[in-house]
């Protein structure tokens, strides 16, 4: 047997050491910490914010710190007068030397915040941090009456893409053409559309057809806007189905009506917004849901070198496809593991390709590729796996999310071809070119983080909003059969409104 020199070989673990940042300890002042959730001003239903640890040296450890020292983090009301349920998990550990602090606050403080962050005893950065209230809870009712401050706040982007394309349809909006044409073209028993109208950041509301149970996805994110912001007066339409509507092209007569959908595609001329799905993620984090755009980032599995090699799919039989990645998964186990987790579209197939057990989705990146493929539309888990840091393997789709548009293919992800035919074969290729399908990983990763940020996605909702009542002709108005959405009734929590005068009537 070969053997090493003892010398040498210490000398190649230390050097392996340094290189991963494995042995470096954290310096607490060193560390930094920045985010939302270090400002006051900044409402979020869950409040967050970001901890680098840095060494002695002053470099930025890339990989988690050794030893079972944790960074500790203690939010509390500025007054011992004020007490306030406010609940701090542990920080989520994103295994690349920073992490996630989160925290829902139950209840409104009006003298401010106290923010503590230790490092082994020590606090970190310039901790502790003082939010000087008032700091509103996600159910106080208390909106920016200047939009452009609000949006300062939040930082939002100048522009976004996607909204300029929808839009460059639509130069002005006629409301009673819209009034004429949406009930008859999309409002029969069969359909999925609400009609809305917001006035004195009021919104109200009537169904159009059989499916809108989901109105209760768009009203919660409508209201949740209305307690943060006043939002233009508008009127508008709200597709709740799957399917984008308005497939009139620019140059026809009758032209496109400006349908507002969650998915849009390469035929349609709706107007998209972030899906239900990733902003009831968002408004019912830490709270009604557990697999979120935040625990999502602290949840993914191995470090890549531990990583099972395989291509990983589990999901329903909404598509085709997917019983074909099945068959494959069956002939090619050492590449890929694919499973049927429920059938309702090809019921008689479960039989011959069997049905795979329910698995928590934070155990999809124990694998070090992902297979994204198309449910009815555009798979609403593409934005969760992106935030991992598996390389995402992205069926050719003619459908599209808001955030698409500022993806590329081999940068963000790997493409493979809409029937799946070249699948293995870009397996194969991420196996050979190891160090390549890491970086591309981590650069769609980090492109997520910027893209899918929780102010990000108030601030398009806002903007599109903003855009449309922009292009309006006519008065919204409230219409017959509306019905007003009421907030929520948050009576165990108080909550007092320094921008709302006492006494002063609702408008």
């Amino acid at each position: 047997m070969l053997r090493v020199p003892r010398a040498p070989l210490l000398w190649l673990q230390l050097a392996l050491l340094v290189a991963a940042g494995a042995g470096a300890q954290v310096s607490a002042p060193r560390s930094l910490a920045w985010g939302p959730g270090l400002q006051a001003a900044v409402v979020l239903p869950v409040r967050y914010f970001f901890l680098q640890a840095v060494d002695s040296d002053g470099r930025n450890l890339t990989s988690s710190p050794p030893g079972q020292t944790q960074f500790k983090v203690v939010v509390k009301s500025l007054s011992p007068k004020e007490s306030a349920r406010i609940y701090v998990p542990k920080p989520l550990d994103r295994n690349d030397g920073t992490f996630l602090v989160r925290y829902r606050m139950h209840e409104t403080v009006h003298e401010g915040l106290k923010v503590e962050v230790l490092y082994g005893g020590e606090h970190v950065a310039q901790s502790p941090y003082i939010l000087k209230g008032p700091v509103y809870h996600e159910y106080c009712d208390c909106p920016e009456e200047d939009p452009q401050a609000w949006q300062e706040t939040l930082s939002c982007p100048a522009t976004e893409p996607q909204i300029e394309q929808d839009f460059a349809a639509f130069p002005s909006i006629n409301l009673l053409q819209m009034l004429k044409e949406v009930p008859k073209r999309f409002g029969d028993e069969r359909g999925a559309v609400v009609h809305y109208t917001i006035v004195n950041n009021h919104i109200h509301r009537r169904s159009l057809g059989k499916y809108t149970d989901f109105k209760m996805f768009s009203d919660e994110i409508l209201l949740s806007l209305a307690r943060k912001v006043t939002l233009p007066d508008l009127e508008f339409y709200i597709n709740l189905g799957d399917w984008p509507l308005e497939h009139r092209k620019v140059n026809d007569t009758p032209g496109p009506i400006p349908i507002i959908s969650w998915c849009g595609s390469l035929d349609s001329r709706d107007i998209i917004l972030p899906t239900y799905d990733v902003t009831h993620s968002i408004l019912e984090a830490m709270r009604g849901v557990t697999n979120d755009l935040l625990s999502v980032q602290g949840n993914t599995g191995p470090s890549w070198i531990n990583k099972t090699e395989k291509a990983f799919f589990r999901g329903r039989d909404s598509r085709e496809e997917r019983l074909q990645l099945v068959q494959l998964s069956k002939e090619n186990p050492q590449l890929l593991d694919a499973g049927i987790t429920g059938y309702f579209f090809f019921q008689e197939k479960e039989k011959e390709l069997g049905k795979a057990k329910l698995m928590g989705f934070f155990d999809f990146f124990k694998y070090k590729y992902q297979v994204n493929v198309d449910g009815t539309v555009a798979a609403y888990r593409f934005p969760y796996l992106m935030l991992g840091d598996s390389l995402v393997l992205k069926q050719q789709s003619p459908y599209y999310e808001h955030f698409y548009v500022a993806l590329r293919p081999w940068k963000h992800y790997v493409p493979i071809r809409r029937n799946l035919s070249d699948l293995l074969e870009k397996v194969k290729w991420a196996k050979e070119n190891d160090d390549e399908a890491k970086k591309i990983a981590k650069e769609g990763q980090l492109t997520a983080r910027d893209l899918l940020q929780p102010p990000r996605l108030f601030c398009y909702y806002y903007r599109v909003l903003q855009k449309y009542a922009e292009r309006q002709t006519s008065k919204p108005m409230i219409r017959d059969g509306m019905e007003l959405v009421p907030q929520p009734n948050d009576a165990t929590s108080f909550c007092r409104c320094h921008r709302k005068v006492p006494g002063r009537e609702e408008l």
